[in-house]
């Protein structure tokens, strides 16, 4: 990763920071998660969001909303989902609404990017 494509992503988090700090902690603490999972992961700005590319594939990415945030899962609909926590209807792509920090734990987003990471 370049310079110029380390600076927009904190741009990016610095721009959530000024509208929802909330938001932008929990955007730091995905991203995490996901580079904590796999080290051959590449991240970048796409779709208004911080997106996750592993072996030159979406994996998935982590878009804020006005009232939530949003964990997509590129391939999510293949994922196992013992408890009914992810949302979406499309044919491959699921998401987990985060609204608060404590979300990220409820909703369990650890179990899913292990999946994602590990497809």
């Amino acid at each position: 990763m370049n310079d110029s494509e380390l600076q927009e992503i904190e741009d990016f988090i610095s721009d959530v920071q000024l509208v929802n700090p909330e938001f932008a902690e929990i955007i730091e603490v995905v991203r995490d998660i996901f580079t904590e999972e796999s080290e051959e992961l590449l991240f970048g700005i796409k779709y208004g969001g911080l997106v996750f590319f592993q072996r030159g594939e979406l994996i998935g990415g982590v878009f804020p909303y006005k009232e939530h945030l949003s964990i997509e899962f590129s391939n999510g609909a293949a994922f196992t989902d013992p408890s009914s926590k992810l949302e979406g209807k499309g044919k491959k792509r699921r998401h987990l609404k985060i609204f608060t920090a404590e979300d990220i734990d409820t909703k369990n987003a650890l179990f899913f990017v292990k999946q994602a990471v590990g497809e």
